[in-house]
């Protein structure tokens, strides 16, 4: 063994034994497996026209098998939440991360519509249980004060996962097929669940290191105890504010990023699925950029409501551009894009606010009751847009795939800018109500 091979060794292993440093190798893996959650979740959008043509459905049946994966994700959140608190992060993503990548390779298998149904809600089942895992792990290796940062860069993981979901998606489909590639990435994603359920730990402690300076102990509650917390959120009317706000801002941005983005520009300006994709890579870019930006920012300057206000009010003015032009400038299309995917960031901050403001033994229950307010938003929102493009439809088909009219974009976005009406009153009340006395 040469002297350059002994000495990376030891450089590993002092790595592994540095908890400080051993976290980071031990988030890697988790957020190895939250890039898929990402990735699968908004993957229709690229995939839309192979399964209309494929599976022969509207677009309410579009809609609906989008939507299926977050139902089933925004149902599961709280009990994420309960699982994570009672019995830890590691075990708990190891099982969503293998449920997940099974049912992609069965949905990758689909003859039918109601199988891919299915398997898309079985795949949203897995997946549900993985984000709230990677915060209440943060919560347990990261000191308060790095929290809100590490928040953002779990959340840029999506975006990352959203990135990949866009013209890389696009591109390796139009080569290799759409079934091919689905079931490729299931195989990758139970590798990385392997790799959870060996090499993650849920505390310092339990991985035999000393804990890291400034985190707090955080033994596991009972089921009492998380039966008591659960109760003290669901009755917070500030907690509900968070909720609403998440399901109007982080529900549209997953709808349009995810689905009804690429049909649009597509339909809309006359482009390839591959050149329309660029735009919700636009989205995904914001996407990445956005959560550790805001969360950096926040965590050094202690503000956090200014910048959700600011960004509620941008992201409706972004949508309320296209619902009254219907086909502006390409390049305006864009920048609403990586707007709306960059703003998420400041929403993101809630995460933090919500840990802050409940006991940390409770972490994962509060985060999971308000993370579930998003996908609630993005259960809803395809279908309800894909509803009104169907009552727009012509009747005409191009390659066996709906054409959808500009009048019934242009509704699909005014009911994204109307839902950022209500998240602006929302963030207002979270402001004036900022510094309010913490739930304990």
């Amino acid at each position: 063994m040469t002297s350059g091979s002994i000495r990376s060794i030891g450089s590993l292993r002092s790595i592994w034994r540095d908890p400080t440093r051993r976290r980071w190798a031990l988030w890697a893996i988790l957020a190895a497996s939250f890039l898929l959650v990402s990735l699968y979740r908004l993957s229709t959008a690229v995939l839309a026209e192979n399964l209309m043509r494929a599976l022969s459905m509207s677009g309410t049946q579009l809609g609906t098998l989008h939507a299926v994966f977050f139902l089933v994700y925004a149902l599961l959140q709280l009990p994420t939440g309960i699982l994570v608190d009672r019995f830890g992060p590691r075990l708990t993503a190891a099982a969503g991360a293998t449920v997940m990548n099974l049912a992609a390779v069965w949905f990758a298998l689909a003859g039918s519509y109601a199988t891919a149904l299915a398997a898309r809600l079985l795949i949203g089942l897995g997946g549900s249980l993985i984000f709230v895992a990677v915060l209440r792990f943060c919560a347990n290796w990261y000191r308060p004060d790095e929290f809100g940062t590490m928040s953002g860069i779990s959340f840029a993981v999506g975006g990352a996962g959203g990135l990949l979901a866009t013209t890389p998606l696009a591109v390796v489909v139009s080569a290799a097929g759409w079934r091919p590639t689905v079931a490729g990435l299931g195989v990758a994603g139970l590798v990385v669940a392997a790799a959870t359920l060996i090499f993650v730990r849920d505390t310092a402690s339990a991985a035999g290191l000393e804990p890291v300076t400034g985190v707090p102990d955080q033994d596991r509650p009972s089921m009492g105890e998380i039966g008591g917390y659960a109760v003290r959120v669901l009755s917070d009317r500030w907690a509900w504010a968070v909720a609403v706000l998440l399901y109007c801002t982080g529900g549209v941005q997953l709808t349009l990023i995810g689905l009804w983005g690429i049909p649009y520009v597509v339909q809309v300006y006359d482009v390839s699925v591959t050149t329309a994709s660029t735009i919700t890579l636009l989205g995904g870019i914001g996407t990445a950029a956005g959560p550790p930006a805001f969360g950096w920012l926040s965590d050094r300057t202690g503000v956090r409501t200014t910048f959700v206000v600011g960004a509620a009010i941008a992201q409706t003015a972004a949508l309320g551009i296209i619902a009254a032009v219907g086909d502006p400038p390409f390049f305006v299309v864009g920048v609403v894009f990586l707007a709306v995917g960059g703003l998420v960031g400041a929403f993101v901050l809630t995460y933090p606010m919500v840990r802050s403001r409940y006991d940390d033994r409770a972490s994962g229950v509060a985060i999971g009751a308000i993370n579930g307010a998003s996908f609630f938003g993005a259960a809803t929102f395809p279908t309800l847009m894909g509803t009104v493009l169907d009552a727009y439809w012509t009747g005409e088909l191009l390659d066996g795939v709906r054409v959808y009219t500009m009048t019934g974009y242009r509704v699909a976005f005014a009911i994204g800018a109307v839902a950022g009406v209500i998240a602006i009153g929302c963030a207002t009340w979270l402001h004036r109500h900022d510094g309010a006395s913490t739930t304990t």
